[in-house]
């Protein structure tokens, strides 16, 4: 074989390595998935991973899940656009992606979202103002609950002790059980499964929690993941995740659902 042709056979094998190189690396793409963290990361990451699993199974994609320490390290990252292929928050949180990062909602949850103060204390009528200075459990800012909270009690000099250490919004209610403080801020659906603790104020309501995806992912990603998940409901392997997120499916989201909500987040440090 002649000097010349060896070298363009070498060319075409290097070529050759390159193009599988690539390919390899494209069907071994990996999306980040990150979940507001209403569990701590060890919880989060027991609950999530059947949904991680059954996206990937669905869609033919690979998932990481994040799972983030606590709300001040998830706001941290939110504001500094941490790069995110798709994220699951709250209203006002899923709000601030779309309109300061173009993310895009897939799909909601179909219940609204409201929040409920629940106590087990003798309030004699007096509702909320029986509770200032009073020790309330709530999960941290700038949680939903913790925003509502907080309107709730506009008075600067009326206030409330709001304790921001539950590690979950289950662990808020037990709390109370616990003795450990007079009431919690939780969601309204888990307020509804403990009949024998008293409601004193329900929240407004807002779109469910929010599946988005950043806008570098792919249309294709985005249709697929949205596709899988609205049919989630129908596998009964997922039953146990519906039931501790207290949803029953997920509906398909705009950006509409969600338009203002970020406005709950103004008092917030950080906010712009």
């Amino acid at each position: 074989m002649s000097q010349r042709r060896q070298t363009s056979v070498k060319r075409l094998l290097r070529g050759a390595i390159c193009t599988l190189g690539l390919a390899g690396t494209t069907a071994w793409a990996d999306y980040s998935f990150v979940v507001e963290p209403i569990y701590g990361p060890q919880k989060a990451a027991e609950v999530y991973k059947p949904l991680i699993d059954y996206l990937a199974k669905a869609t033919g994609e690979k998932f990481t899940l994040v799972t983030p320490k606590n709300y001040h390290f998830y706001w941290r990252d939110l504001r500094a656009n941490e790069k995110f292929d798709f994220a699951l928050d709250e209203a006002h949180l899923a709000d601030y992606r779309v309109a300061r990062f173009q993310f895009v909602p897939l799909v909601r949850t179909a219940e609204r979202q409201s929040y409920t103060l629940v106590t087990n204390v003798d309030l004699q009528g007096k509702g909320l103002d029986a509770l200032v200075g009073r020790k309330i459990v709530c999960m941290g800012a700038p949680s939903l609950g913790y925003a509502l909270l907080l309107g709730f009690y506009p008075n600067p000099i009326q206030q409330p002790d709001i304790e921001s250490s539950a590690a979950s919004w289950r662990d808020a209610v037990e709390a109370v059980f616990a003795g450990e403080a007079e009431a919690a801020m939780v969601p309204t659906w888990l307020k509804d499964q403990y009949p024998n603790l008293t409601p004193v104020k329900t929240s407004v309501e807002f779109a469910g929690a929010a599946v988005s995806a950043a806008p570098s992912v792919p249309a294709a990603t985005r249709t697929k993941v949205a596709e899988a998940l609205l049919k989630l409901d129908q596998d009964p392997a997922l039953s146990n995740l519906l039931l501790e997120l207290g949803i029953s499916k997920f509906v398909a989201a705009t950006t509409d659902d969600y338009k203002s909500a970020e406005t709950m987040l103004k008092g917030f440090y950080g906010y712009q």
